[in-house]
């Protein structure tokens, strides 16, 4: 069954528009998932709203959404009032600008989703945008409102259609000195540098996202399906936690020779060339 689209509008470039829905690339339905279960009864356990004061469960008709005003008074907001609120980004994806994306700080990505025409006859005013975003090899940077906030977005080509992959606001990322700032400005050995670039040689590998499996869901399915059979939990044999390198240049000549380069552990050092027999009598006899 097709995924349902999360969103439903217009890609505009400029005068250009066509419709477009939005569905989300990824998912998370192969994920492991509990129910709270009480465990007297075997029954699952439901959430029900409790008034704060009086302790009696709300009825769902009673339930409002409130926005805080003062000390304990609130202003109450109805669900259509929400939903009144529309601005141009509600159903329309304007393309404001094109950026190179290796412009964009890999930290301000967020959520990537597939972009689409919605129907047969958007899809050529969508071909053409695609087209022309892939042969300027540009990003597009637009906004929209998605789950009743406004994001900004890249919109890319990827594959037969777009990608468009929400953005972080500025205000929500974290500047990297606040973390960093406290780092000291060592400078590194250049001997312990061209070890451990060594290493990273003996690693390079094309990216295959097929080569990774989620090794802990595994371990949990494992668990269930012996709970199931009645038999003992598996015995998960803990890996040994790493310490601190007390010497760096044993653990990196270690680390190479695992990798299978303990020969190229050293640059090989230039020998000086001798000085030549006789060079200074021949410039003194010059």
């Amino acid at each position: 069954m097709a995924p349902r689209p999360a969103w439903k509008g217009y890609l505009k470039l400029s005068l250009v528009s066509c419709a477009v829905e939005l569905t989300g690339a990824t998912s998370q339905s192969e994920r492991v998932s509990f129910r709270i279960i009480n465990r007297k009864t075997g029954n699952t356990v439901r959430r029900q709203y409790i008034d704060s004061v009086t302790g009696k469960p709300v009825a769902d008709e009673d339930e409002v959404k409130g926005y805080e005003v003062g000390d304990d008074e609130y202003l109450l907001v109805e669900e259509d009032e929400i939903e009144a609120v529309q601005i141009e980004s509600s159903h329309t994806l304007a393309i404001e600008s094109f950026v190179d994306r290796a412009d964009i700080p890999q930290i301000y990505f967020d959520t990537p989703y597939y972009l689409s025409p919605a129907d047969e006859v958007s899809e050529e005013a969508f071909a053409v945008i695609r087209e022309a975003m892939a042969k300027q090899k540009k990003a597009g940077i637009a906004r929209i409102v998605l789950y009743r906030r406004e994001r900004p977005v890249m919109i890319e080509p990827f594959d037969r259609g777009l990608l468009l992959t929400t953005l972080r606001y500025d205000k929500t990322v974290r500047k990297p000195e606040e973390v960093f700032d406290g780092l000291g400005k060592r400078k590194s050995d250049p001997e312990l540098i061209d070890l451990a670039t060594h290493i990273i040689e003996k690693k390079e590998a094309a990216f295959d996202p097929t080569a990774f499996d989620d090794r802990y869901e595994d371990a949990l399915i494992a668990l269930i399906e012996a709970k199931r059979k009645g038999r003992k939990p598996p015995v998960v044999q803990a890996a040994e936690r790493p310490a601190n390198v007390v010497n760096l240049f044993d653990a990196l000549k270690k680390s190479l020779a695992g990798e299978g380069g303990e020969k190229s552990a050293r640059p090989a050092k230039k020998e000086k060339p001798a000085p030549k027999r006789g060079g200074a009598k021949a410039r003194k006899s010059a």
